[in-house]
């Protein structure tokens, strides 16, 4: 490959999206389309595509700006502290609340609250959410006197929430509050053009800092890049170049600065697979059997840890122990 990406490749930036994939620059154009409603609106789009940064877009582009935006994660909170997350309480509401709080429903009043991963709400708090969204109003945990609120919600999901509907696990009513608008995020092997664009953006972020300086990627290196189909997206690409800059020398990106996944190289799974006593899962198709790989070898690198798991495969601990389950890793 060439010391720097092909001329050719048109640079759009949009609060803070780089790209220069047309599929990209059609969703930016449906942003600004978006941003000026204050309907609910769902981003589907799966882990590392940008998600939160669209949301944040959608909430940067319309009449709302000058107020907070504010996100969680609803599958990183138990149902008991998701619920104090998102409403607030009053003291004495549970043990260990000595004062009270105000959640981020009131914190975002104004502005806009996005709930990631929000198909892992708990079903117990999910006909609350239903009547914050109908009626913009809701009670604290432990409180008596009820809240107003005047907030835009956007949601997001890798999971498609009719299938939920359909296993009960998920309220239809719920649904279709939040899926008023749908934008869909193309992942990273669908956006033409934005691998190379990418990489050279995160190598000159990382280059900036000091330490290993990166001026090449080998052809070897390269082949390997465009032939992995990303399943962790930006994330994971992000992740993969910071692990080169810290093991890697020279200035030139090898095909040994590479995962061993990107490198074609299947770990072994004897003992992983005696360690957590599950027989080999049926695989679907390719990108089914290139992520069990991934947590695999995650898992025998890292000795188990979920956190540095997470961190090395650019996705939060609540979505690893979800692909753990999936694929019947634990």
């Amino acid at each position: 490959m060439n010391d720097r990406m092909r001329p050719d490749l048109k640079q759009t930036v949009f609060n803070g999206m780089v790209t220069c994939s047309p599929r990209m620059l059609s969703l930016f154009e449906l942003i600004r389309r978006a941003a000026h409603s204050d309907v609910t609106t769902l981003l589907r789009g799966e882990s590392g595509s940008g998600k939160e940064l669209v949301a944040r877009a959608l909430h940067a582009e319309g009449a709302r700006r000058s107020a907070r935006f504010r996100a969680v994660n609803c599958a990183s909170f138990t149902s008991e502290m998701l619920a104090s997350e998102l409403f607030g309480h009053v003291k004495g509401a549970f043990t260990g609340a000595v004062g009270s709080r105000d959640g981020l429903l009131v914190q975002a009043d104004k502005g806009t609250l996005f709930l990631d991963e929000v198909a892992d709400i708990p079903a117990d708090l999910q006909g609350r959410l239903l009547r914050v969204l109908q009626e913009r109003r809701f009670r604290p945990l432990g409180g008596s006197v009820e809240k107003q609120v005047d907030i835009r919600i956007i949601s997001a999901t890798n999971t498609g929430l009719r299938d939920l509907v359909a296993q009960r696990k998920f309220r239809e009513d719920l649904m279709y509050r939040l899926r008023v608008v749908i934008l869909r995020l193309p992942p990273l092997r669908e956006r033409e053009g934005d691998l190379e664009l990418l990489t050279w953006t995160l190598i000159d972020r990382l280059n900036a800092k000091g330490g290993r300086q990166i001026h090449r990627i080998s052809a070897d290196a390269w082949d390997a890049m465009q032939s992995y189909p990303w399943p962790g997206n930006i994330r994971e690409l992000d992740n993969m170049l910071q692990g080169a800059f810290v093991l890697g020398l020279g200035p030139v990106l090898g095909v040994e600065d590479l995962l061993p996944e990107l490198r074609g190289e299947a770990p072994p799974i004897d003992s992983i697979m005696l360690s957590t006593g599950h027989p080999d899962r049926p695989v679907t198709n390719e990108l089914d059997a290139l992520e069990r790989r991934q947590l695999v070898d995650a898992w025998q690198r890292f000795g188990g840890s979920r956190g540095k798991m997470a961190d090395a495969l650019g996705i939060s601990r609540s979505t690893l122990y979800r692909r753990l389950r999936e694929h019947e890793l634990v």
